[in-house]
């Protein structure tokens, strides 16, 4: 049996495409605010992010079949010496909205790669109270509830949606950690530019959550990942992404052919509200690194009086 699957780019506050009441999982990794390595200057203000995730949470609450789950990969991000609690945010709003939080996963990377600047050679070069900055290495997947769910008698046709056991018990699935190796930024990946987390993660939330032939919905689609694993796992799909210049990325990682040979139907629409944002993104990572690396330059000129005591990480 075929699957179907549609990308739709356009801006995720209005899911106008979507039907009341007729997805299964939300799997989804919303912009980190204004987060330095991918979202510089994305958004005017914390509020207006925040506002835009209480818009998205309120389509959510419409589409969801009751009882499902909604899943968010995230982290709170530092900007400027600034730590917003994006978390404790979005699991606020979500509340607010009428989602129950249910739990949380610590999604933990290896120790080996730590993507942003070692802050704990703060303390290194000044090992002296007060200058501690931990090194981070772990996001969160926060897994919230649209209301109460109704266990259904498992049928024959459900029988092939069972979890492998020992998938669960070697993978350590039924840990509040996972350790998982995320998306390494190397030079010339599909995903280059974009903060993508790893198939692992949709592979365990899908099989987890929701019974093959169910719909899974990624508002912030990103470079497709979860629209990929949707498709390998037989469940259809629903994508929304607001940047156009991501569409050839996507269609690549979905194995998008105008001449398919399976059943699977793959819907592409553009809506008028897509915007082209990633060019301009990665210029602005690019000139902010680039003013960076001038300023640390100058810093570092023999002879100067300037204090080396002030730490910001």
């Amino acid at each position: 049996m075929g699957t179907w699957h549609k990308i739709i780019f356009g801006d995720c506050r209005d899911m106008k495409e979507i039907q009341d009441k007729t997805v299964h999982l939300v799997v989804t990794s919303p912009p980190y605010f204004n987060a330095p390595f991918d979202y510089p200057d994305l958004f005017v203000s914390y509020s207006a992010f925040l506002g835009t995730i209480r818009d998205v949470a309120k389509e959510l609450r419409r589409v969801l079949a009751p009882g499902r789950i909604a899943c968010f990969v995230t982290q709170d991000v530092r900007i400027n010496g600034k730590l917003y609690p994006v978390v404790a945010d979005l699991i606020r709003i979500m509340m607010e909205e009428g989602f129950t939080y249910r739990d949380k996963i610590i999604w933990r990377k290896p120790e080996g790669y730590i993507r942003i600047s070692r802050r704990s050679g703060v303390l290194l070069q000044h090992p002296y109270p007060m200058y501690f900055y931990p090194d981070n290495l772990y996001e969160e997947i926060i897994i919230l509830q649209n209301g109460e769910y109704k266990y259904p008698k498992i049928e024959v046709e459900q029988q092939n949606s069972k979890i492998n056991i020992k998938e669960f018990d070697q993978g350590k699935w039924y840990l509040s950690v996972w350790d998982i190796t995320n998306v390494l930024p190397r030079s010339g990946r599909l995903e280059e530019g974009i903060a993508a987390f790893p198939e692992e993660i949709p592979k365990r939330l899908i099989k987890l959550f929701t019974f093959v032939g169910e719909t899974i919905l990624d508002p912030f689609l990103g470079s497709g990942t979860t629209t990929k694993v949707a498709k390998e796992l037989r469940r259809n799909s629903i994508g929304y992404e607001i940047d156009l210049e991501l569409k050839p990325v996507i269609l690549q990682k979905i194995g998008y052919s105008p001449h398919p040979l399976t059943d699977d139907i793959i819907e592409i629409k553009e809506r008028e509200d897509a915007q082209k944002l990633r060019s301009a993104l990665q210029q602005k990572v690019k000139n902010k690194n680039y003013t960076k690396n001038n300023k640390n330059q100058t810093t570092k000129q023999p002879h100067s009086h300037t204090s080396a005591h002030k730490a910001n990480p």
